[in-house]
């Protein structure tokens, strides 16, 4: 049984989505703050984690960014907010989904479970494999990636994107085309071309050694994104 944490000041919300996630047979573990939450992260194993954005004492901004300072687990913003600038800065600080209120409880259920698809390596309907580029290795079973021999933390949607281009090596995808393969069960209302450039530059700043001048993960300009072996001069 996998454990969510639900982050919002709003008790309402929160006992709602519970009721929701335990007809789903999810265990929910509740937080009002991100005081609250970061003691929950530490007493319990979390799979994944909803968090709205404004509350008090600490907000999910502040949250997200002690999150990832430990912990790769998928993250759901929920922010009254409905801007493009907003959600790109919620996929800024790690989040992996970005809901607006009020929203649909089913969609929201439908959002977690994508996401723990990705997150959950036994979920994931793929071939058990290790795939490397050079010096890039990722380990699609345990959902691990290593930079000459360092291990790096990827948020589930990076690794797989970072994972959809290695397989692909070689082979160039527009912004489109990745979108349609990592993001297939979003509902188009989510969708941004800024979102996929947000995770590119994130996954360079990870993997690269000066994301300024990547050697694995190319632009050619005009068309998208390719991985390669890196070529040092």
């Amino acid at each position: 049984m996998e454990n969510i944490l639900i982050c919002d000041d709003d008790k309402e919300i929160v006992d709602s989505i519970e009721l929701y996630l335990e007809q789903e047979n999810f265990r929910v573990i509740k937080a009002y703050d991100g005081f609250e939450a970061l003691t929950a992260l530490k007493t319990n194993q979390i799979h994944l984690a909803v968090i709205d954005v404004m509350m008090p004492n600490m907000d999910g901004i502040r949250l997200i960014k002690e999150i990832r300072k430990k912990s790769a687990i998928p993250v759901i913003f929920l922010s009254a907010k409905s801007e493009d600038a907003d959600k790109i800065l919620g996929l800024n600080l790690g989040a992996d989904d970005y809901m607006t209120k009020p929203f649909n409880p089913l969609e929201l259920i439908a959002r977690i479970k994508t996401n723990l698809r990705r997150y959950m390596s036994g979920d994931e309907i793929s071939n058990l494999g290790i795939y490397s580029v050079g010096g890039l290795v990722l380990d699609e079973n345990s959902k691990s990636c290593e930079v000459y021999g360092d291990e790096v933390r990827l948020t589930p949607i990076e690794f797989s994107i970072l994972l959809f281009l290695v397989k692909n090596k070689g082979s160039v995808f527009s912004i489109e085309q990745i979108f349609e393969n990592i993001w297939t069960d979003y509902t188009d209302g989510f969708r941004s071309d800024n979102t996929i450039a947000v995770h590119i530059r994130h996954i360079r700043e990870k993997i690269e050694i000066n994301p300024k001048d990547p050697k694995f993960l190319k632009l050619v300009w005009g068309v998208g994104y390719k991985i390669e072996d890196a070529v040092f001069n």
